[in-house]
């Protein structure tokens, strides 16, 4: 039996130092708008969010037109880098990706956001078997996921993601079959 997993990678947000509750910015929400059209024509059975604002809201909009609650699964948060603000944000999300062990304080290593990931991934493959599950989350999450079951998922498919994104995984059980990018 097949399940399809759409990870929707939020829309453009407007910055704030408040990360649960950072909005999207007006042309986030319209592409927002977007990721409603495209995601419905997908058959979506269940929708699933970080439970950061802008990765809500980039959902919020299938969600509404299929009648459906959005379950919030706070392991689809983003990782975090630091305790504090990083200077050469560049240099040093490279590093993280270069060293899945590497963290700065109060950070989260690749591994064990990949691991908090794949752990709440796998449960929802588990409740949701044969479903077409969309989940609302953010762009390193998401690579660190996919690279899990595929290494060529790095930095540099990372750095070449939009705003928003959307990536269909198919899987068969816990197998990953298949990956397609739907347009945004």
């Amino acid at each position: 039996m097949i399940t399809n997993i759409y990870f929707v990678r939020h829309a453009h947000s407007t910055y704030t130092p408040d990360e649960l509750n950072r909005p999207l910015s007006e042309s986030g929400l319209k592409d927002a708008r977007k990721v409603t059209q495209l995601l419905s024509e997908e058959n979506i059975t269940h929708v699933v969010s970080s439970p950061y604002k802008r990765a809500i809201q980039t959902v919020e909009g299938i969600a509404k037109e299929l009648g459906l609650n959005i379950l919030i699964e706070d392991d689809f948060r983003e990782r975090r880098l630091a305790d504090h603000s990083v200077d050469h944000f560049e240099e040093v999300i490279l590093r993280y990706w270069e060293d899945f062990n590497f963290h700065l304080s109060g950070g989260e290593s690749g591994y064990g956001a990949q691991e908090r990931g794949i752990k709440s991934l796998e449960s929802i493959l588990d409740s949701y078997r044969g479903g077409n599950i969309v989940i609302g989350t953010h762009g390193n999450i998401m690579v660190l996921m996919m690279n899990y079951y595929d290494p060529q998922y790095h930095y540099d498919f990372w750095r070449n993601l939009d705003m928003p994104d959307i990536y269909k995984l198919s899987f068969e059980d816990k197998k990953l079959l298949e990956v397609k990018r739907i347009c945004t």
